[in-house]
């Protein structure tokens, strides 16, 4: 069985809703993940605001701009009568189970019920149009198979178990149809694999059904070799391997989830990224196989902090970066690149929610200086340490440009740059020109 997961532009109207089913059908059995409908999840995001701020006006007004566009949608979605009461059903629930919301008592609790609204809206509405064009089709909520732990870790097992509990009851329908990114936590309660979650979503069911390949649909012909928005004549990539696709999408290339290769990793799923808009197209390839020494993307991440730590004792002082570590543990703070000499080490982080607490506990035994508004650029390829020339490329690429850390060797993948956010479109460009 083949997992296919559609992203909110792929399903965000009505005619690309039609070409979704165009494009599972087939005589095949097929697992079919959808996100909500692009926008909605946005949308909920400023209602529950809104509702948190006891903004009661607003709310009711964001609601109803949220749920009329959707009335429209089903109007162009169905073809028969029946399909179109089917629908309007649906809109009408979901609107008055949102709107339910504005008087009543709203937490973080409260928005995470909101927010599994759109997969919810999504589902329903493309099964419905399903059953009305004659698909053997049957909509399997992720709710009672996707589950995280205390510490928001996806729980593998439970979706191998219940998901085949329900594979199993349901093995008479040809295509099965589940929401992305919403699951349920320890204690029962609504909850979601954060943004993006979708293409997680995906992989985990795929590796927990050992599927024969997951194919993450969305609006753009694979991943490319740099940022389109920012670089002109990007092209698509049509092989990576696991890792270089995972270093990929952690630093920064949009088209994929950070957390979707490890699990298909873990099981040799292929995953393969396809275009919706241009379902031809060969887009990109992601399995074992990868060439060596060869440069193959890069990829920029920003709202990077960097940490440099000083310390005149640090050379002697064994348990120096087991002091500074535990202290970006404590606060659960992930660190990003690392960088060390005699008397300095220097990290880089993603998440300055906590970064005062963290200086302050660094400050009782090291100096500290703190650079904002950085950016990683990360050159992905299979960079053996014995590939010459490739890192004097890099650097001839950026002679102009100010580098403040740099990491090699961590792994054979990648070239980790840390320069000010301010100089990234010009290092993407210049790479871009020197390495392709």
């Amino acid at each position: 069985m083949k997992v296919l997961k559609f992203g909110g532009t792929s399903v965000g109207k009505p005619e690309r809703m039609h070409s979704v089913a165009k494009l599972i059908s087939g005589n095949d059995k097929k697992l079919v993940v959808l996100s909500a409908v692009s926008g909605t999840t946005n949308a909920l995001v400023d209602i529950s605001c809104k509702i948190l701020k006891k903004q009661k006006e607003e709310a009711l007004k964001a609601i109803d701009n949220l749920f009329n566009p959707y009335k429209e949608f089903v109007k162009h979605l169905y073809k028969t009568k029946e399909g179109l009461q089917k629908g309007e059903e649906i809109i009408n629930k979901h609107y008055a189970f949102v709107k339910s919301h504005v008087d009543k008592e709203f937490t973080a609790k409260e928005e995470k019920v909101l927010l599994a609204e759109g997969e919810l809206i999504s589902t329903q509405l493309f099964q419905e149009y399903l059953v009305e064009s004659g698909y053997n089709s049957v909509l399997l909520p992720a709710l009672e198979f996707m589950k995280i732990d205390e510490d928001n870790e996806p729980v593998l097992s439970f979706t191998e178990e219940k998901l085949g509990e329900l594979l199993k009851k349901n093995n008479q329908a040809q295509y099965y149809i589940t929401q992305g990114f919403i699951c349920k936590n320890p204690n029962g309660e609504i909850d979601n694999l954060k943004r993006g979650g979708s293409d997680y979503t995906a992989s985990l069911i795929g590796a927990a059904i050992r599927a024969e390949e997951i194919q993450i649909w969305t609006d753009i012909d694979g991943m490319h070799n740099n940022d389109p928005r920012i670089v002109k004549k990007t092209h698509p990539i049509p092989e990576l391997s696991f890792d270089e696709a995972a270093e990929l999408a952690y630093f920064g290339a949009k088209i994929l989830h950070p957390f979707t290769i490890f699990p298909a990793k873990k099981y040799n799923i292929p995953v393969r990224l396809l275009n919706t808009m241009q379902p031809e197209a060969r887009g990109t390839m992601i399995a074992n196989n990868t060439t060596a020494g060869s440069i193959k993307a890069i990829a920029a991440k920003d709202n990077i902090t960097a940490i440099k730590i000083k310390s005149s004792r640090m050379l002697l002082a064994y348990g120096f970066l087991r002091k500074v570590f535990e202290i970006f543990e404590r606060y659960k703070t992930p660190i990003d690149m690392i960088t060390t000499s005699e008397v300095a080490v220097s990290v880089t982080i993603d998440d300055a929610k906590n970064l005062d607490k963290i200086i302050q506990e660094l400050k009782g035994f090291c100096v500290v200086e703190v650079d904002e508004q950085q950016s990683i650029v990360c050159i992905v390829g299979e960079l053996v340490a014995d590939s010459k020339g490739v890192v004097k490329k890099v650097f001839d690429s950026l002679q102009n440009i100010p580098i403040r850390m740099i990491s090699y060797g961590g792994s054979n993948h990648n070239v980790s740059l840390l320069v000010k956010t301010e100089h990234k479109n010009e290092a993407l460009n210049a790479l871009n020109d020197g390495l392709f």
